[in-house]
């Protein structure tokens, strides 16, 4: 089977990385197209993946308009030069309509309510969306939910064994208290309007009381802030937050990732409660708390760091959690393979999850 697939994010070369290995072992030809933003690139190169840049991201609407036909020009081209039987990404207007006009068939993962722009472009050139079942939206017959997140495609304890030697790096051990706190660049079309952490400076400077704070952020932080900006190989980040104290940050999918690997995780965004991800971590596994003003988070966040218990009590409620979630890459394997006769036996039989842990026909 020959397979295009497109990431356009640092998180996307994670969700997608162990299905990759998994089908380049079962001897499908892969093409994998890339956006270059933040460290996509370097992820991609640090796994050992062969890639194409098809665009950059840019800082304005216009650099967005234009990079879009870019990549709908740069999509048709390699769609017409690789000929796969099925193209795949995170919900992309611009290849899904390279794919409609190629002819190739189309399949995309969405996990994020509020990109409306990129579901309303999308969706007519898709041939299914594969969403969480907490999925917040119905968009309508082309949809299959499955029992789980794009987050536990690579963090599922099947796939992910965190290593303490990442604290070595920044001179911590598995003793030592951290904070972990992300700030986002609130440049992607869907974060269009909307606004993060204010007091930036005045909530690193309550949270050291509890303990050394590490800052990962998108762009320039204020001066003062420079120093607590951590310098760690990217493909470690998850290493490092499975051993933190807590999350606090602006970006939704680590706030999800902190959650799953038992970390207690706040996110704070004008867009809390908006998302079906975040909204069940938060109100079904009470393991992420959602917040938009800088007192609800503070209060939080210290409630966390005094209670001593409180790795321990995330620990059990992760337990939890993945007895009714599936490991997301076994699940994306056996979609992909068995496309298209899997896409006709989700849509016929939503209710029926006999894979819960495996896919049938999964090997």
């Amino acid at each position: 089977m020959r397979i295009l697939l497109s990431v356009n994010h640092p998180a996307d070369v994670h969700q997608f990385k162990n299905a990759l290995w998994e089908l380049q072992d079962r001897d499908h030809e892969i093409l994998i197209c890339a956006r270059e933003k933040e460290v996509t690139l370097e992820l991609l190169r640090r796994f050992g993946f062969p890639f194409r840049v098809v665009s950059s991201v840019g800082s304005s609407k216009i650099h967005l308009m234009r990079e879009q036909v870019r990549r709908i020009i740069k999509f048709v081209e390699a769609l017409r030069e690789f000929e796969p039987d099925l193209s795949i990404s995170p919900m992309d207007p611009s290849l899904a309509l390279a794919s409609r006009l190629t002819g190739t068939p189309y399949v995309c993962f969405a996990d994020t309510e509020h990109a409306r722009a990129a579901i309303v472009g999308a969706l007519p050139f898709t041939d299914a969306v594969l969403t969480p079942s907490s999925f917040g939206k119905d968009i309508g017959p082309k949809q299959i939910r499955y029992p789980g997140y794009h987050e536990l495609a690579y963090l599922h304890p099947n796939r992910f064994r965190p290593e303490h030697t990442v604290l070595d790096e920044i001179g911590l051990t598995e003793d030592d208290p951290f904070i972990i706190v992300r700030f986002v660049s609130w440049q992607a079309s869907h974060d269009v309007g909307q606004h993060g952490i204010g007091d930036k400076v005045g909530l690193i400077k309550r949270l050291e009381e509890f303990g050394r704070v590490l800052i990962t952020s998108e762009g320039p932080l204020p001066p003062e802030l420079e120093e607590y900006r951590v310098s760690v190989s990217p493909e470690k980040l998850h290493d490092l937050l499975y051993y933190a104290a807590l999350y606090v940050g602006e970006g939704a999918t680590t706030a999800v990732e902190a959650a799953l690997l038992g970390t207690p995780s706040i996110y704070v965004s004008s867009l809390a409660g908006t998302m079906g991800n975040l909204a069940e971590l938060e109100k079904t596994y009470d393991l992420l708390y959602s917040f938009s003003d800088r007192d609800s988070i503070m209060t939080k966040a210290v409630e966390i760091l005094r209670n001593p218990a409180s790795k321990e009590d995330w620990s059990q409620k992760r337990n939890q959690l993945l007895k009714e979630k599936i490991d997301v890459t076994a699940f994306m394997v056996w979609f992909i393979q068995n496309y298209p006769e899997s896409c006709t036996s989700m849509k016929g039989h939503p209710e029926n999850r006999p894979w819960i842990n495996r896919p049938p026909g999964y090997q």
